[in-house]
């Protein structure tokens, strides 16, 4: 019997409203990551200069071109001699734009600071060894000393430099790897507690416990799900920093083991839950029929009940990572927040998301720190995209395994 004219015409209209509220779901999606990417690669075409400022030298220095690393060695008085970056022996004098008002007189900066770009000129043309940080604007048609070039930034040493600073002046400091190592250090020790740990949890309410325990731990386990994360950082900050500061004798407790156990609490109900409703979803007449061939229950459950909810459990241990892998607030109160490079689970560490939730705030729009966070946003995206392949790569190796 043909359906109604109604009938359809209303089929068609819920399923045109499904097809396009889909589409508009992608499109979202691939727009926001575009505009994630277009914000950031701004980064590499630009110098670690301050935006306004140069470096100028004498103009009989034979140094040229100075890399972020160098200029912040030489301000840091680290470097202290021109011979140490290519030039001849004479020792480095630092000069700021505050330091012209000790060595000239109010009369002869001109009370507008109309004289400054000539006492500039004057200034490096007279002292061999000086190196000024100074406002672009203040460098005019004859002006007597040398502009030092710097490298743009470049995508590799923006990943393997080993210092965040994208604020310092002269010269931005841009190196990601410690916040990257940080960011997989501290998920990989929550993802390493969480999944055995949910799995366990999710095979014994699924086929173990009692249905009148099952029904009582499950709605307390989904509870905990959603309790906003700060909370979860006030316990880490209240109960399990000291733990470790005490039982390790640590100078501070705020660590990577304190930001992968918070992770690790905040990832097993979600785990949990969606494993346990997949393992559920094992039709008994095979868990019966294994048991009838003189299997044990705990062989049904490797042999059977597991293979058969692989699927699920996968699913569950993607979402547990990517909450492990893009969580803030928490990590950023328990794990010293330090961009520094890791060499064990008992040293402060700084994430990729408490970087950018620390510092976006404060960041121009359009500025050099601005995008350099968005970059970082990238990355984030690019470490989540590779795990959830990677996990669902090797469910489908297993999945192919036990046919």
């Amino acid at each position: 019997m043909a359906k109604p004219f109604h009938k359809k015409l209303f089929e068609k209209i819920i399923e045109g409203i499904l097809t396009l509220s889909g589409s508009i779901t992608s499109l979202a999606v691939i727009l926001i990551v575009i505009f994630l990417f277009k914000e950031g690669l701004g980064l590499f075409n630009q110098s670690p200069i301050a935006k306004g400022f140069v470096l100028v030298v004498n103009k009989n220095n034979p140094v040229n071109t100075l890399d972020a690393k160098s200029i912040k060695n030489i301000f840091d008085h680290e470097i202290t001699n021109w011979k140490k970056v290519g030039g001849e022996r004479d020792t480095i004098i630092l000069f700021y734009l505050d330091d012209i008002n000790s060595i000239y007189t109010e009369e002869q900066i001109g009370q507008n600071l109309e004289n400054l770009p000539t006492l500039f000129s004057n200034l490096t043309d007279s002292i061999s060894g000086i190196i000024a940080f100074i406002p672009k604007t203040y460098i005019n048609s004859d002006f007597k000393g040398k502009v030092i070039t710097t490298d743009n930034i470049k995508v590799s040493k923006f990943l393997s430099g080993k210092e965040w600073f994208p604020t310092a002046e002269p010269a931005a400091q841009v190196g990601i790897l410690p916040l990257i190592l940080g960011t997989l250090w501290v998920s990989i020790g929550a993802i390493l507690l969480s999944l055995p740990l949910g799995l366990a949890v999710s095979i014994y309410l699924a086929e173990i416990a009692h249905p009148r325990v099952r029904n009582t731990f499950k709605p307390i386990i989904e509870l905990l799900a959603g309790i906003p994360s700060v909370v979860y950082g006030f316990f880490g900050l209240v109960v399990i920093v000291p733990l470790i500061q005490s039982v390790f004798n640590l100078p501070v407790g705020e660590t990577a083991l304190a930001g992968s156990i918070i992770l690790a609490i905040m990832a097993l109900p979600t785990i949990i839950t969606i494993a346990e409703d997949s393992i559920r979803t094992t039709p008994r007449s095979m868990k019966e029929a294994s048991l009838a061939l003189g299997a044990s229950r705990w062989q049904t459950i490797y042999k059977i009940v597991i293979p058969y909810s692989i699927s699920g459990i996968t699913a569950a241990a993607i979402l547990g990572i990517g909450r492990a892998i893009g969580e803030t607030m928490a990590v950023l109160m328990v794990t010293g927040n330090a961009a520094s490079i890791p060499h064990s689970f008992l040293e402060p560490v700084r994430t990729i998301p408490a970087t950018i939730a620390a510092e976006l705030g404060e960041s121009s729009q359009g500025g050099m720190h601005y995008q350099a966070l968005f970059i970082l946003g990238s990355i984030l995206f690019v470490i989540t995209l590779i795990v959830n392949l990677t996990v669902e790569y090797i469910s489908s190796k297993q999945k192919l395994a036990k046919r």
